[in-house]
């Protein structure tokens, strides 16, 4: 059907809310999708890395003579060849902390220390195994609570990179572990705490666990002296584009950064990972060298932060809560990354969706000397989540209260002050809420298990979450003279369905197909500027200059219509309309938009804004278990998860991401754990780190979403990917608790489950002590 300016029987929403096939599904079924980590380039060297064996030491000597001498080995690189290309070899993105091979000391086992430039992938490994180094090993430390007070310091001087200003005052700083100490304060902590009538206090901890993308991290670099060129498996290009250039000292339009398909993320491959690396690497050789690495290796580039969370809250005799303090400790590991932001996003949202007037949080962003800690779906907050609605179901329960009542008492609804005393709006908790329970069928009453050996709970949780803010996103919109258009956007789809979405948004505003839309790869020299693809911002603010680029194209379509005498409202099909005004089929009409949201930084030392997110995601969750009392083995018998999406853009890629997200979840909630002894990583490989299995699924899993107008979003839209992550751990424990074993720390593995089974009778003491007005402390 030949597209038209305005067709009489196009519909309004027509495209949005449409399943419509995932535009690049054919390639990645078929194989014939390429990747980063696939690629060859013509001439292309390959190149693998010599690391630290031990957590915190000095180097005293690298030998590299023996693997110089293999043949097909051009080059053994250490840290003094690195610095006579670039002079300044460390890079991050908010501290200039992480050199791009270990500089003087190593500061976590795993660390890069020496890398091999060879022929052959194979024989670089070889090479690899021929070097040694000498160390003098140091004190380390590998506890988050205790980096805070230690006399072990992982570096010597802080380096703030100069992107966030609250990292300012941390600038040459020494003798701390400290990256980031936020603040909330509101009300008068102390005070409401002393007058409540109940008082509770808990410590929940989570560990450290991995993204496990599907494609390891990659990156090819091809460096010329009047450019570069790499091809990259990264979430931010625009980012690695910056960087960069600041480490050559080059303008940005000599940095090229081209984006194949991406085998996922979760978070691991944004800011700058082995570029950084892979263009030392390219300098020295003079030649394409590309850096890849192997599943084993990725446990020693980025984790999600382990984290321990201290949480107190005082209830009033009506079963209100009055007050609440939340210190959050997060480990960091050996050099920050994004943790920073981690700790400061995540920590404005630590006392969770509930309505509390008197509020107090710190939360302590710190180095430690293991693998460095970064992004992973949900920026800290699912390891808040989990904690502060453990810590809810346990006030619930010593109080002799529903859980679910309990939390509706005391939820923060549409048009109250959050934490940070930004009014909440489009904020559906109540509406998530409900929709969880008629899954859950939670009226209806409950088998337990009796007397058998098998004991059986339900458990229930909720969430909000701020996304990530103040950033900027920009897309350009191509309409050809058959009426087909391009779309150029710097967000990456590693998965979740965005190319398609966007593309289903040209095509509402232009009334034309989504199949006639078409989404150029990512390639900077081609699309434009992305802050990342990163805290589920993408949908709404690239969704948002998606929608202006494409109305503006609109707009002077119309205009061209005008021009060539078309009346008001002509329905004249756009191949007709260039025809008209060039006289052949030629010629294209461009728009361009640019988004970003208002923004008021919280204050220091209060984290108070009026405006400190431009949308709030709510989600909840609700499981069934059954615990085998001999083994401690646990079958999730039900997980409901269901979601707010404002508007659902594609309902399928919805649902999808729901369901990805969860089951994700479950692995860090049941199995996943980074195993680590004196620094090192004891079980790097999939052999020993355990995810879910085909048998360890739910028995009834279910993925919904609830539909409410986003009023300041780009067709009442916004983003899912984060928040379906956050409800299944705590409904999961909770329902664990509901049985009888009281779980504190994850994984809840069998052997963690028979050791929580005495806590039951401890809950129940609590709440004796609570009604009598003496504060509860349990560990």
């Amino acid at each position: 059907m030949a597209a038209t300016l305005n067709p009489s029987d196009a519909k309004v929403g027509s495209q949005v809310g449409r399943s419509v096939p995932r535009l690049e599904g054919r390639d990645k079924v078929t194989g014939r999708a390429e990747y980063t980590h696939t690629m060859r380039l013509p001439g292309m060297l390959y190149a693998k890395l010599f690391r630290s064996t031990v957590a915190h030491g000095k180097i005293k000597s690298i030998d590299t003579s023996a693997a110089k001498k293999l043949p097909g080995v051009l080059h053994v690189v250490t840290v003094e060849d690195v610095m006579k290309v670039l002079k300044s070899p460390y890079y991050g993105p908010a501290f200039h902390d992480q050199p791009i091979l270990a500089h003087e000391k190593v500061r976590f086992v795993g660390e890069p220390v020496a890398a091999v430039i060879a022929t052959d992938p194979h024989i670089a490994e070889q090479a690899v195994q021929m070097i040694t180094a000498d160390y003098e090993e140091m004190a380390a430390v590998y506890d988050e609570v205790e980096a805070l007070t230690s006399d072990v310091f992982v570096h010597e001087q802080l380096k703030p990179a100069h992107t966030f200003a609250d990292l300012k005052h941390l600038k040459d700083a020494k003798n701390t572990n400290l990256a980031l100490d936020y603040r909330l304060r509101r009300g008068d902590f102390d005070k409401a705490y002393a007058a409540a009538e109940h008082k509770f206090e808990h410590e929940f901890r989570t560990q450290k666990v991995l993204h496990l993308s599907f494609e390891p991290f990659a990156c090819i670099a091809d460096y010329k002296d009047t450019h570069v060129t790499l091809y990259d498996s990264t979430q931010g290009p625009s980012f690695v584009r910056t960087e960069i250039a600041r480490l050559l000292g080059w303008p940005e339009n000599k940095v090229r950064i081209k984006v194949p398909y991406l085998g996922s993320g979760y978070g691991s491959k944004l800011y700058i990972k082995l570029e950084a690396l892979a263009l030392a690497l390219s300098m020295i050789a003079r030649k394409p060298v590309k850096v890849a690495h192997t599943f084993e290796e990725m446990f020693y580039q980025i984790t999600r932060h382990p984290s321990t969370f201290r949480i107190k809250s005082g209830v009033d005799k009506n079963g209100k809560i009055v007050a609440r303090k939340c210190e959050v400790f997060w480990n960091g590991g050996a050099y920050a990354d994004i943790g920073p932001r981690v700790t400061q996003k995540s920590g404005l949202t630590a006392a969770g969706p509930y309505d509390i007037d008197d509020v107090w949080v710190d939360s302590y962003a710190l180095y430690t000397n293991v693998t460095p800690s970064g992004a992973l779906r949900g920026f800290g907050v699912p390891q808040l989540v989990w904690a502060y609605e453990g810590h809810t179901d346990m006030m619930a329960r010593a109080l002799k209260i529903d859980p679910v009542e309990f939390r509706r008492k005391n939820l923060a609804r549409e048009g109250r002050p959050h934490a940070t005393s930004q009014i909440l709006k489009d904020h559906p908790i109540e509406k998530v809420m409900d929709k969880v329970l008629e899954r859950m069928e939670w009226s209806k009453p409950f088998d337990s298990g009796g007397n058998s050996h098998i004991k059986r709970g339900r458990g229930f949780a909720i969430a909000n979450k701020a996304v990530i803010s103040p950033t900027t996103s920009v897309a350009i919109v191509n309409v050809s003279a058959d009426g087909s258009a391009t779309l150029y956007c710097g967000t990456v789809d590693m998965g979740q369905g965005s190319d398609t979405a966007m593309a289903q948004m040209v095509a509402e505003v232009l009334n034309i197909p989504t199949e006639d839309v078409r989404v150029t790869p990512r390639d900077t020299d081609v699309t434009p500027y992305d802050m990342g693809t990163l805290g589920s911002r993408s949908l709404f603010h690239m969704g948002h200059a998606v929608r202006r680029a494409a109305e503006d194209a609109r707009d002077k379509l119309k205009a061209l219509a005008k021009e060539v005498g078309e009346p008001e409202g002509s329905n004249i099909p756009i191949t007709d309309l260039f025809q008209k005004r060039y006289g052949m089929q030629a010629g294209n009409v461009i728009g361009s938009g640019i988004y970003k949201p208002d923004y008021t930084p919280p204050a220091p030392g209060t984290g108070q804004s009026p405006n400190v997110t431009p949308f709030w995601m709510v989600a909840g969750a609700g499981a069934e278990v059954e615990v085998d009392t001999e083994t401690g083995h646990v079958k999730i018998t039900k997980l409901i998860n269901v979601v707010d999406c404002g508007k659902a853009i594609n309902p399928k890629s919805v649902t999808t991401q729901i369901s990805g997200a969860a089951l994700m979840h479950l692995g860090f909630t049941m199995f996943e754990k980074m195993h680590i002894d004196g620094g090192q990583v004891t079980n790097a490989s999939l052999a020993d780190y355990k995810i879910p299995g085909f048998n360890d699924l739910p028995t009834k899993l279910e993925s919904h979403y609830v539909e409410h107008d986003q009023s300041n979003g780009p067709f009442g839209a916004k983003g899912v990917g984060e928040m379906p992550i956050d409800g299944p751990a705590p409904a999961i424990v909770n329902a664990l608790r509901h049985a009888g074993y009281d779980i504190r720390e994850i994984p809840a593995t069998p052997e963690r489950v028979m050791n929580s089974r005495g806590r039951k009778s401890t809950l129940e003491a609590e709440g004796q002590r609570s009604r009598r007005r003496t504060g509860t402390r349990a560990r």
